[in-house]
């Protein structure tokens, strides 16, 4: 009996909830007017906590942004776009 309690507060300590979960979002970021634009861009969305993955491409003017939904926000990431000087929109959510 003591071993079962043992394994399933093992269980219980090494999984991760089941809440959290990776997510991916595309942004629309049109105030991109040069070349140099994503790499300010990626800065801030990197600095998210949370962002696992950012690709900013200037020829499509969008953002695609891997997170955990436990730590980081869509209404985050829009901010820390906004803060460095490029507002941006969700333009697609995928799980």
């Amino acid at each position: 009996m003591f071993l079962r309690i043992i394994a399933a507060v093992s269980t219980l300590v090494f999984v991760t909830p089941s809440w959290a979960a990776p997510r991916t979002v595309t942004l629309s970021v049109p105030g991109m007017d040069c070349p140099a634009c994503p790499i300010t861009i990626k800065k801030a969305l990197v600095a998210v906590p949370g962002v696992s993955q950012a690709e900013v491409r200037f020829d499509n003017k969008q953002a695609v942004v891997t997170f955990d939904d436990a730590k980081a926000t869509q209404a985050r990431l829009i901010q820390a776009t906004t803060d460095a000087g490029y507002p941006s929109k969700v333009v697609e959510i995928r799980p």
